[in-house]
């Protein structure tokens, strides 16, 4: 694809080097190291002046540093004469302060908008955000994409019976309908009260869920105490097997533990935006790929077509 260069940081390069391979393109030659007193270091081995570039890097744990190294590489691409420079973001880190819900907390999620903007990224190109609204933040054009398709897709070849399909808080009901439609289940709420930022009880069961296999739908899974705790709501109500399908795996603190010792969770699905390292490994968790999505969106906004097709979460 003449004029493009897909470049990545350290946050997610076996995910931008899938996307080469969807694009059947090569990686742009980028150093990204670190200085002796830890300062992220940028080199672009390659030219690009008059480029359509496209930056893959999640900012995914260490969240600092891979947003550190996004904004270095955006401010690198736009003094090597780049013509656009798009900022691919798979995971979309500082998203969950998006707005002032209580006295004295920042809205970082507007906070990293700005820093992008302001490194000069001429547009975004992220999905699963945790909040819609952070669309709004940008006053570059921003591109939405939706997992929904590749989670379902895996789904679908278990041919699961008698399925619901369950959000696990309000919050989340319109996404959990778009999967109770495709999935052709019935569709359930876990009402939840938050008391903290990383603990939640729950509730209520809003819907039928005895007998039935469950696929709980999140756009996250950090720590995953609010996943098992839904999970053991469902199992009191008599639900047959719990599956998770979940856009971003962080899993970090006692996710794995929690995971691994949750008797009637049967499997958690993640895709790749966030690498999966060794110690996060287990029979539990399966990763699908998101690379032939995000590729086909870069293909699309470097050819300067439509991608509209691409959005749909219904």
């Amino acid at each position: 694809m003449n004029g493009l260069a897909i470049f990545s940081g350290n946050a997610n390069p076996e995910l931008a080097k899938a996307i080469c391979e969807h694009l059947n393109v090569s990686l742009t030659n980028v150093l990204v190291a670190r200085f002796s007193e830890g300062e992220t270091r940028v080199e672009i081995k390659e030219n690009i002046r008059g480029k359509d570039v496209f930056i893959i890097q999640p900012t995914s744990p260490p969240p600092n540093e891979n947003l550190m190294e996004l904004l270095v590489l955006i401010d690198a691409a736009r003094r090597a004469s780049a013509d656009r420079i798009t900022a691919v973001l798979p995971y979309y880190g500082y998203a969950r302060q998006d707005r002032k819900d209580q006295p004295r907390v920042p809205i970082t999620a507007k906070l990293v908008a700005n820093l992008i903007v302001a490194a000069g990224a001429n547009r975004v190109l992220t999905m699963d955000l945790h909040a819609n609204q952070i669309q709004g933040f940008f006053d570059i054009p921003v591109d939405h994409l939706y997992a929904i398709n590749a989670l379902c897709d895996y789904f679908k070849t278990k041919k699961l019976t008698n399925l619901v399909v369950v959000s696990p808080d309000v919050g989340g009901i319109k996404m959990a309908r778009a999967y109770a439609k495709r999935l052709d289940a019935s569709l359930a709420i876990v009402d939840k009260r938050r008391s903290s930022p990383d603990k939640t009880e729950v509730m209520h069961i809003l819907g039928n869920v005895k007998g039935k296999n469950a696929v709980l739908v999140d756009d996250i899974i950090a720590t995953g105490g609010s996943i098992v705790e839904a999970v053991e709501a469902l199992t009191k109500e008599g639900v047959k097997d719990v599956y998770a399908a979940v856009s971003h795996g962080i899993l970090s603190g006692p996710a794995i533990e929690r995971i691994a010792s949750c008797k009637a969770l049967k499997e958690v699905v993640i895709t790749d935006s966030i690498p999966l390292g060794k110690p996060k490994k287990i029979p539990k968790i399966k990763t699908v790929t998101i690379a032939h999505l995000l590729g086909e969106a870069i293909h699309r906004i470097h050819d300067e077509e439509s991608i509209s097709c691409l959005f749909d979460e219904t």
